[in-house]
Parts: C-alpha cells; sequence; structure tokens
C-alpha cells in the first residue's frame, strides 16, 4: 500500500548524513588520536629525562641514612619499579586526577599546582593581551604606512624583541623602571629616576577573577599588583608582539597586492573599506593560527620571566623541583604544559578549518 503524502516519514526516509559533517567528524577524531598520541610519547621522554636529573633519596634522607633506609624509602615511593611500570602508574592516577604527592613538601601535586596555576595563567593573559593588541596594530600601522619614518622606525626598534633572549629583556627592564636611571631636565636642575616600579613578586592581592579561578586570589585586586605585573607582562609578550606585529604586516602587504583589492580600488573604495574591510580579514586566516600557537609557547616559556621576577606560578615551581629532584611536580608540570599546547593546537586546528572554507572543499 503507498503510504500518504500526510503521513509522516519514517527512520528509512531520513536524510543521510552530510559528506561535510562526516569529514568533520573524522577530522575531529583524527586530531584527537593525534594529540592523544603525543602526550603519551611527551610523557615517556619526560620520564626518561628524569633518570637523569639526580636521585630524590639523596635530597630527602640525611647524611647518616642507610641503606635499609634507602631500600625503605624507595619501595615507599615506587622507584624500585621497572620504568614502564612507574610510567603506567602514572598514568593511570594522572586521568583519576591523582598526580602523586610532592616528595619535598609532602602534599599533594595537584593542590600545590592549583595554588600556583591561577598566576601564570594571569601572567600569560595579559602579556598575551599586550602582544596580541599592540601586534595587530603596530602591524597593520606599518604595512599601510610601509614608507613611513615612523614605520621604519618601529620596525627597526622591533629587533630588539627578536634578537635579545627574555631574560636578558627583564634584566634591563628591572635596571632601568625598578632601580632606575636618573634623567636631568636640559637647562634646569631637576632630576627624575626613573626607577620605582615592583620587581618581585606578585604584590598585594585581592580576590579578583574568583569566578573563573574559582577562588582563587589575584594580583590585580590592588594597585600594587596591577604595577607588579607590568614588567613581567612586557618581559613575557614583548618577542611575541614582535612575531605577530611582522606576520601581520607580511600579509597585510601581500594581500594589498592581490588582484581583488586593485578591483576594489578600481571601483572607489576608500582606503579606510579596502584596509579594514577586504585586506584585515583575509590578512587575520594565518595570525590565528600563529597566535594560537604563540599562547601556549607565553605559557610554557612564562619559566624563565616566573624565575626573573621571582613570580611565584608553575615555572618558578618547576625550577624549585629540579633543586630538590621533585619527581612528581616536575613530571605534572611537563604534562600540564603538554596538555595545554596540545588543547590549544587541537582548537587553533578546528577554527582554521572553520575560517577558510578551501580546507572544507579540499
Amino acid at each position: 500500500m503507498d503510504a500518504s503524502p500526510f503521513s509522516a516519514p519514517s527512520r528509512l526516509d531520513a536524510p543521510a548524513p552530510s559528506p561535510h559533517n562526516r569529514w568533520m567528524l573524522s577530522f575531529i577524531l583524527r586530531r584527537v588520536f593525534q594529540s592523544v598520541l603525543v602526550l603519551l610519547v611527551v610523557g615517556l621522554v619526560a620520564f626518561a629525562m628524569f633518570r637523569f636529573v639526580g636521585d630524590p633519596i639523596d635530597t630527602m634522607l640525611g647524611q647518616e641514612r642507610t641503606m635499609a633506609d634507602i631500600e625503605r624509602l624507595r619501595e615507599v615511593l615506587g622507584l624500585n619499579k621497572p620504568f614502564f611500570i612507574q610510567y603506567w602508574d602514572f598514568l593511570v592516577r594522572a586521568v583519576q586526577g591523582d598526580l602523586g604527592i610532592s616528595y619535598r613538601q609532602g602534599r599533594p601535586v595537584a593542590e600545590i599546582i592549583a595554588e600556583r596555576l591561577p598566576a601564570t595563567l594571569e601572567l600569560a593573559l595579559v602579556s598575551g593581551a599586550l602582544a596580541l593588541f599592540f601586534g595587530i596594530v603596530l602591524g597593520i600601522f606599518t604595512a599601510i604606512r610601509r614608507d613611513g619614518i615612523t614605520a621604519h622606525f618601529v620596525m627597526t626598534v622591533s629587533l630588539i624583541g627578536v634578537s635579545l633572549p627574555t631574560f636578558l629583556i627583564g634584566v634591563l627592564l628591572i635596571y632601568g623602571f625598578g632601580v632606575g636611571i636618573d634623567i636631568r631636565i636640559p637647562f634646569t636642575d631637576t632630576v627624575i629616576n626613573t626607577g620605582g616600579m615592583p620587581t618581585f613578586g606578585r604584590g598585594d592581592t585581592d580576590i579578583v577573577f574568583g569566578w573563573f579561578f574559582g577562588g582563587f586570589r589575584s594580583g590585580f585586586g590592588t594597585w600594587d599588583g596591577v604595577q607588579s605585573i607590568i614588567l613581567p607582562a612586557i618581559t613575557l609578550g614583548l618577542y611575541q608582539m614582535t612575531l605577530i606585529m611582522r606576520l601581520v604586516r607580511a600579509e597585510m602587504l601581500e594581500v594589498l597586492r592581490a588582484d581583488y583589492i586593485r578591483f576594489a580600488r578600481a571601483r572607489g573604495l576608500g582606503d579606510r573599506a579596502i584596509n579594514f574591510r577586504h585586506a584585515l580579514k583575509n590578512t587575520m586566516v594565518p595570525v590565528i593560527t600563529v597566535t594560537g600557537l604563540q599562547l601556549g609557547s607565553i605559557i610554557a616559556f612564562a619559566i624563565i620571566t616566573e624565575t626573573v621576577f621571582q613570580w611565584p606560578g608553575v615555572g618558578l615551581l618547576f625550577i624549585n623541583a629540579i633543586q630538590f629532584v621533585d619527581i612528581p611536580v616536575m613530571a605534572a608540570y611537563l604534562m600540564l604544559i603538554s596538555v595545554m599546547f596540545v588543547a590549544i593546537n587541537l582548537i587553533v586546528d578546528l577554527l582554521y578549518v572553520f575560517i577558510d572554507p578551501r580546507l572544507r572543499v579540499s
């Protein structure tokens, strides 16, 4: 019997998933599988490196230790097990949220990292925001005014952010704005000192961003906290700002030479519409990819800035863990950075596919 045209469609009549949806699902699954594989390899390499850092038993026991004490502590910590068994036990506990106990502090590693992580995220977000804002603005300016004196000056000064290492930039900022330099105003007896900026720690803290950090304390609560983050944020974000600026400038210049830009000029469109409505949109496609990866590098390379400014984040925690051979803390830090890098890379890949339709077509 033929179905009535007014009857409800059956399951067999339901439309099949589109090829685009199947492709997106396959793409996401492949990326997730690759991300998990990368995390496993990074964890394996990190555990292999820990065997050459030192023996934590030497720092945990005193000079009067005996062989019996050493063997008993090794058994308690699980260090007498084979390497792959230790690695597997760490992965199983990490999936359950247990990152082990710190050899130095005797506290859960997850609790220690939870106390330090807001400081690192705070520094990374401020540095990333400064690098992204000034990098895009200066990149657009130097592309549009590429023959101007100011643009050439900005490009020359930007070489400082590429050439100098991060720790040297931090030391120079501490000397220039922390210790200070006396500058005498010409034709007067007035002397101005450029110092006075905080160069140690986060300063006085207050509860801000509690809704984001789950009640953790942040240094943005007072003016002292704002001052304390200025120099570390500039130190950490200067290289990324220079990289983003040069990338935006190069992409902008390439787009401005495209045929459709010439056609837009021939139609009589103004410079503002051409530069910001047409050229900038196509410029931002590769910038999003690089910016996402640079945000992950900011979090990873914050270890140098945190050491120079004694910023109480996970980077400084990792340095102290190396000195005391605190293997659970070192393993948790490396896995945390790896998860952030992989997650950011995965998000950037997905955004790139959504933004650029040519990838979906191919």
